[in-house]
């Protein structure tokens, strides 16, 4: 049996500190984790508006029918939450694009402009960030 070595209070600290040390990359590329980072937050946040204006289409269809009423306390802060989302972003659209037989397809066109930005602008924009940098 091999005896069990004890290492010291020191010698902890200094491997820690030779860990720590070892921060920058092995590609030379220490901005690359940052923009994958960035545009990453950027992909969820748009995500998130994209059921931000789903479950708000959905609460108005649900309002619109008397499925659920806004006197109940959480539905009516869940609305007026999401309202406060959406409305900025779908506001232009409503300006521009009229209703058709009384149904906004504003957030329908939204939604696809939605998902075009996240499936072929972000993509591109981080390889050419990517390859600017590296």
């Amino acid at each position: 049996m091999e005896p069990r070595v004890k290492r010291g209070y020191r010698d902890a600290l200094s491997a820690t500190a030779r860990r720590g040390k070892k921060r920058e990359r092995p590609d030379g590329k220490p901005m690359a984790p940052i923009i994958n980072l960035v545009f990453f937050i950027i992909d969820a946040l748009l995500d998130l508006l994209w059921w931000a204006i789903v479950i708000s289409a959905i609460l108005s269809w649900l309002f619109a029918f008397d499925v659920i009423n806004r006197r109940n306390q959480f539905v009516y802060n869940a609305a007026t939450f999401l309202d406060r989302v959406t409305d900025p972003i779908l506001r232009p659209f409503r300006r521009i694009i009229p209703s058709i037989g009384g149904v906004d397809i504003s957030p329908i066109i939204v939604l696809l402009l939605l998902r075009g930005v996240q499936m072929f602008i972000l993509p591109a924009l981080q390889g050419t960030l990517l390859r600017l940098v590296g």
